[in-house]
């Protein structure tokens, strides 16, 4: 082991300070990530599928015992405009929040995006009804 993998491995929050050079395989969807192309020096997750790994207890610290895997579930715009990806862990259900990556999959950060307004949480044909019920005209025409 060369001393600057020895200093990533030992010294505590090696990765909140330095940037994450490393090619890894995504346990989720087997693809090879790289950090090129990213936009960021801390690659986090799957540009392909979006899914993370649970390694962090605060972002680079490499402190979690959790290991499990970060499913993507919602996006979050920020003020200035930034996309951010929702992940909850499905092992231990932890949520936390990422900055998307420049080659992130457009028509998965989408997919994501899309999904309360494809799946609401009651029947679409209950619409009408609901309208009227609020005082609207209740017409869809």
């Amino acid at each position: 082991m060369n001393r600057e993998n020895k200093r990533k491995t030992f010294q505590k929050n090696y990765y909140e300070n330095h940037a994450c050079m490393e090619t890894f395989v995504c346990r989720s969807c087997g693809r090879e990530v790289v950090p090129e192309n990213a936009g960021s020096e801390h690659r986090n997750h799957c540009p392909n599928c979006l899914m993370s790994l649970h390694v962090d207890n605060r972002p680079g610290d490499r402190a979690s015992d959790c290991g499990g895997h970060m499913e993507p579930i919602a996006v979050w715009v920020k003020k200035n405009g930034e996309w951010a990806i929702i992940h909850r862990c499905r092992q231990c259900g932890k949520i936390s929040a990422n900055r998307i990556a420049a080659d992130d999959n457009p028509m998965k950060l989408m997919s994501i995006a899309m999904k309360p307004l494809t799946q609401p949480p009651f029947p679409l044909e209950r619409i009408e009804e609901m309208t009227m019920l609020m005082g609207g005209q209740g017409s869809m025409k």
